[in-house]
């Protein structure tokens, strides 16, 4: 019987451009749309062929519990306010003993929003805060 390494309770790291923006709770969006044109060819009535044009990348979108993190994004994006430029990261989704599972190399990051957490004493969850980032193209590593 091999071990089998299941990510059922995990959390996720981000680095861009080689700063460290912490652990995150959720990630959603590691994904990608390969364009198809259709081309119908004269004679050919078995089939249309599909034809790949280019891939789009989904937003990633990742969001924690407020931690001493947070004021690592506020220094992230205040650095940002001088000049956006697309820089690399990367995603690593760690299992709770920090053991990484799976790695992605992350092209050409640039941040879409980032939410702050809202505080109301009278609700009894964490204060939540999420970040969205637009890429270029994901590499597993």
């Amino acid at each position: 019987m091999t071990d089998r390494i299941f990510a059922s309770s995990m959390f996720f790291r981000l680095a861009i451009g080689g700063a460290d923006l912490g652990a995150f709770h959720t990630c959603a969006g590691l994904g990608a749309q390969v364009e198809v044109e259709q081309y119908a060819e004269g004679g050919n009535n078995g089939f249309t062929w599909q034809l790949p044009t280019r891939i789009t990348w989904s937003n990633i979108t990742l969001s924690r519990p407020v931690t001493a993190d947070t004021t690592k994004i506020s220094r992230w994006l205040e650095q940002l306010t001088r000049r956006v430029e697309p820089k690399n990261g990367e995603i690593v989704a760690l299992q709770p003993n920090l053991t990484p599972i799976a790695r992605w190399q992350v092209l050409g990051i640039v941040p879409v929003s980032w939410q702050g957490p809202s505080f109301d004493p009278s609700a009894p969850q964490a204060a939540v805060e999420t970040l969205e980032i637009a890429h270029e193209g994901l590499r597993a590593s």
